[in-house]
């Protein structure tokens, strides 16, 4: 099993979008059997997989995973996906940070990662943006760090502290998001990092949180299915090496 997180420093830049159709991707084209877990209160990617109906209001649960009160498995969700399952988050997890803090357990999301090794081969983790408690967890968890970056100077420099604060630990994969060819600021960010994955701002992405499923589901000949199905085959190339 390998873990993929997608994580930023920044919020809106695209990071929940990214891990779902990543996780379609693994899943479809890959044909991993595949968990999304889901790590921001926001409940963004959770929203946009999980099968219960409209209205119906989470337990809030998932911070109860970490306190070991409740297995991570009894929590677990089907999607509409064939091979790709949900670790739902819900309002409970903003206060996550607090709990790592008097847990003092710098790998209890490692650990519990471990357990779902016979269940899974890759698990994306949907991470609340900024350095925390959270973040620290996962950085010791992942195999890799995927992160979302707009074309502009100040999401490079929250990629820049990012790679500073995790040094050598673990291998980050940055990736052009929200991109649109159009504009100079972006057109020189791509130059000066030619060797980036690039996800396009298009219309077809945009319908991911209208349509609630990944746009190679809904438009698999679109730019955006491609850009998306381009870098999962980066990453598992990442994987593998």
């Amino acid at each position: 099993m390998s873990t993929i997180a997608i994580y930023s420093l920044k919020g809106g830049v695209g990071k929940t979008t990214l891990t779902v159709n990543l996780a379609w991707c693994a899943a479809t084209l890959s044909s991993r059997r595949t968990l999304l877990w889901d790590l921001d209160p926001q409940a963004a990617s959770s929203f946009l997989l999980s099968n219960r109906a409209a209205g119906t209001k989470p337990r809030e649960q998932a911070q109860s995973v970490f306190a070991k009160d409740v297995e991570p498995e009894k929590l677990i969700e089907q999607t509409a996906v064939a091979r790709l399952d949900l670790l739902a988050a819900d309002a409970s997890l903003r206060g996550l940070d607090l709990l790592f803090h008097e847990l003092d357990k710098k790998k209890r999301l490692q650990k519990l990662l471990v357990g779902l090794r016979k269940n899974y081969d890759r698990v994306l983790l949907d991470c609340p943006p900024g350095l925390t408690e959270t973040s620290d967890q996962v950085m010791r968890a992942a195999d890799l760090i995927v992160v979302p970056v707009i074309p502009s100077p100040l999401s490079e420099r929250a990629l820049a502290e990012v790679v500073k604060h995790l040094g050598a630990k673990v291998e980050v994969m940055p990736v052009h998001s929200m991109v649109d060819r159009r504009r100079k600021l972006h057109a020189d960010a791509i130059a000066r990092h030619p060797d980036w994955p690039v996800i396009p701002m298009a219309s077809q992405v945009e319908q991911v949180t209208v349509r609630r499923e990944a746009v190679g589901s809904f438009a698999p000949r679109s730019a955006g299915a491609q850009a998306f199905a381009s870098l999962w085959q980066a990453i598992e190339r990442r994987l593998a090496a």
